[in-house]
């Protein structure tokens, strides 16, 4: 019996799949999505040419099974178009996450970036969709009354293909994506007036914000949108529960480590007399939902004596489990598979790090969280010009791991945490797998299922608990002494060196 179907809109290619009842997902569908063209820091592709790859996608999933099951959705995170209410005609092209147009709103916000994290839990970065959004109406002003009068519309791509896939009727997005836009309270979870002024954006354009579970939406091809969320969030959904203990790393086209919050290190969001639980109370400014579900957490982690610096520069993630928002917490690696793709590192083996005492950084288009700088690509310590390609695919390996240890190093200081576990096309790499488990602080664990995001979606849809940890493989590490440890150490001081010289 099929539980549920999920459609995962990424930013390389579109997946479905069907969720059997004992938790397991197969019956995938993939396709490339539609190529990205990037000049002087803009990053777009065709909106429509997506929206029909992925519903030809879905549809191929759901030829594959005879019933309507419950649909989950999960998303790239702010990449966003504006399109024509009347015809459904994008105007602009499907700007990506990558984009960095934003830069000039955000720098113009230096002084209020203090007021914007303590808002949002999140950095103030051109990533988000606010200030993308904000230069887009800077550079078209006349844009802004037809947004208003409601003649076009704007939202992320999980909005626009559900406003498509309603015939129209339904302009919304989930709080966890509105989470990640620069515009949303975390701790109201719903469009903040200040924040939109700050930007300069009208409130009133912004999609309604729905609990990203339960939300029963009826779609034009006969199935029923039950959740929607961030890959991100739906990738923890499906890999380690809710357990505050556990971590994931996800390492793909880009990589994240993620946790949710422990409860006992954070302080509780204050009482705002919120209606009974599942009840949508409507905001006075904008007839947008204060979401009636209790929030577990809340934005200021690491309050604690130790984890208080440990988690600075971290970001909230919003998460729906359980009939409960809980906030998590995430580091994030960027365009990993960009970095590697030019090199042999499926042929690198463990007992080949450490060798060069060459430190790297292997992101290229900059650092992650917690550190967000775009003044460091792919860089190393000394040149390596007299390397071959599989020395350098090793010194990128290692910049990888070692990204990642610190992040697991942060994280434990400010909780102690139990597993770890792996997931992500990247991390069958035997050389990342041994490397991480060298270097981190607990126990890691290898998940079998390569589409987490895939599979949280779908087990939010029907309601189903994550199954997957009970299959994980637990890394046993081939050899007994190693040098990574050690080089893991003097590369977080060449790291920090850097960084404060820079």
């Amino acid at each position: 019996m099929i539980s549920a179907i999920a459609l995962d809109l990424g930013t390389t290619s579109i997946k479905a799949g069907l969720l059997n009842g004992d938790g397991t997902l197969g019956n995938i569908v993939s396709q490339p999505a539609p190529h990205i063209t990037s000049c002087d820091g803009r990053y777009e592709s065709d909106a429509l040419a997506y929206a029909e790859i992925a519903e030809r996608v879905l549809a191929a999933c759901l030829a594959q099974t005879d019933n309507l099951p419950p649909l989950g959705l999960c998303s790239q995170r702010s990449s966003f178009l504006i399109w024509e209410r009347a015809t459904g005609n994008p105007l602009t092209p499907l700007i990506s996450w990558q984009d960095n147009r934003g830069a000039a709103s955000c720098a113009a916000l230096r002084d209020a970036e203090a007021r914007i994290r303590e808002l949002t839990g999140l950095r103030l970065t051109q990533y988000y969709f606010g200030p993308k959004l904000c230069v887009v109406l800077q550079e078209h002003p006349d844009w802004r009354d037809r947004l208003e009068r409601g003649e076009w519309l704007v939202g992320t791509l999980d909005t626009f293909l559900i406003w498509r896939w309603t015939d129209g009727k339904c302009h919304v997005t989930d709080a966890a994506m509105a989470a990640r836009t620069l515009l949303m309270d975390i701790d109201r979870q719903q469009w903040s007036p200040e924040l939109c002024r700050l930007f300069g954006i009208p409130l009133n354009i912004l999609p309604q914000v729905l609990h990203s579970a339960a939300m029963n939406l009826r779609l034009s091809n006969g199935l029923t949108l039950q959740a929607s969320m961030g890959d991100q969030s739906a990738a923890l959904i499906a890999s380690v529960g809710t357990s505050c203990s556990d971590v994931l790393v996800n390492l793909g086209t880009g990589g994240f480590v993620i946790r949710y919050l422990a409860e006992d290190s954070i302080s509780p969001p204050p009482c705002r007399g919120r209606a009974r639980e599942g009840v949508e109370t409507p905001h006075p400014l904008n007839s947008t939902p204060i979401l009636a579900f209790p929030l577990q957490g809340g934005r200021n982690c690491g309050s604690n004596s130790n984890g208080q610096s440990a988690l600075d520069g971290y970001l909230r993630t919003l998460v729906y489990q359980d009939a409960h928002a809980h906030i998590a917490i995430e580091g994030t690696l960027n365009s990993l598979a960009a970095a590697l793709a030019p090199y042999p590192v499926a042929d690198c083996r463990i007992e080949e790090l450490a060798v060069e005492e060459i430190f790297c950084l292997a992101e290229p288009s900059g650092l992650g969280a917690p550190y967000f700088r775009n003044d460091f690509g792919i860089h190393f310590s000394e040149s390596v010009e007299h390397l071959t390609p599989h020395q350098i695919a090793a010194l990128l390996l290692e910049g990888i791991i070692f990204r990642v240890a610190r992040i697991l190093e942060d994280f434990h200081h400010a909780a102690a945490i139990e597993r770890i576990y792996l997931s992500g096309g990247l991390s069958e790499l035997s050389c990342l797998q041994q490397g991480i488990a060298l270097c981190a602080p607990c126990p890691v664990y290898r998940l079998p299922q390569k589409d987490s995001s895939l599979q949280g979606a779908a087990l939010l849809a029907c309601g189903m608990p994550s199954a997957t940890r009970s299959a994980a493989e637990k890394m046993v590490i081939s050899v007994s002494h190693h040098a990574l440890p050690g080089k893991y150490l003097r590369w977080k001081n060449w790291l920090d060196t850097l960084l404060e010289q820079s």
